[in-house]
């Protein structure tokens, strides 16, 4: 596929969009794991901003490499493309638990929910909670780390010694 518009890399509109959705998705998913008002408010839009993030990711890498291509290769390009390969398991872990949270407190958690009746102990209930709640704020913030990591190592790769 020709990865470009208008005669400008379509990589460098896409990684906007990782930049905004990974962040905003883990953002999202911390938010309800950690807070119940939230949860109730933000309900369903956190798997799908995650789900958002892990559609970009792979087109962005995709449209990455398709430029890379057509630069010179340098190791700072080399470091930033290494680093873009580890975005995609995060951004799949991010939507699975976020959709897995989403639903565990849709249909099982609370004493209202469609299934609650699967899972009587509220002790155990607690238990499953926390155990997703804290994957969930960790693959959020692993998943931002390595936007931050990767979008970090890209500009050295565009811009240091670039300028004057």
């Amino acid at each position: 596929m020709d990865w470009q518009f208008n005669g400008l890399p379509l990589h460098i509109l896409f990684i906007h969009v990782v930049v905004v959705l990974v962040p905003l998705a883990a953002l999202a998913a911390t938010m309800t794991a950690v807070w119940p008002a939230a949860r109730r408010r933000i309900g369903i839009v956190a798997p799908i901003l995650a789900l958002a993030a892990l559609v970009m990711v792979p087109i962005t890498v995709e449209a990455g490499e398709w430029l890379a291509q057509r630069v010179a290769a340098t190791p700072l390009l080399g470091t930033h493309m290494d680093l873009a390969r580890i975005l995609l398991p995060w951004a799949i872990a991010l939507f699975a638990l976020t959709t897995i949270q989403w639903g565990w407190h849709r249909f099982v958690a609370t004493p209202d929910a469609r299934w609650s009746g699967l899972l009587r102990s509220a002790v155990t209930r607690t238990a499953i909670t926390t155990v997703i709640s804290v994957l969930v704020v960790l693959v959020s913030l692993a998943a931002t780390v390595a936007v931050v990591a990767i979008g970090e190592s890209g500009t050295r790769a565009v811009w240091l010694n670039s300028f004057s």
